[in-house]
């Protein structure tokens, strides 16, 4: 059964922006604001516009010439890569959590067994 989690409101992830900006979000906090800016349009044009302002106001200031638009989409994506990896190393943690788990019943067993005969 999957552990129903509750979605994040705009307001949360509007507050979560400039952390996405300036790559500050744990993995937990990156997945969330993920997930929402995927299924919320106006929040992903809250993060356009965010996004127009910080780094292109750094990048007017250092005379980099800039592509906003396409800086956004990098890092959208490299966001959407950090946050798989995330999940697989999760999955992972769960796998050997559930071995160890069983290593553990099973050695209980066989002690149970050994000292019954």
């Amino acid at each position: 059964m999957k552990k129903h989690k509750e979605k994040m409101q705009c307001i949360q992830a509007t507050k979560m922006i400039p952390g996405f900006i300036d790559g500050e979000l744990s993995y937990k906090e990156l997945e969330q604001f993920m997930e929402h800016i995927e299924e919320c349009e106006s929040c992903r044009e809250e993060l356009s516009i965010q996004f127009l302002v910080e780094v292109g106001l750094n990048s007017l200031e250092a005379g980099n010439t800039f592509d906003l638009q396409e800086e956004l989409n990098e890092a959208l994506e490299e966001a959407r890569k950090r946050v798989k990896i995330y999940r697989v190393f999760r999955q992972g943690i769960f796998i050997l959590e559930c071995i160890g788990i069983a290593a553990v019943l099973l050695a209980a067993l066989l002690l149970i067994l050994n000292f019954a005969g």
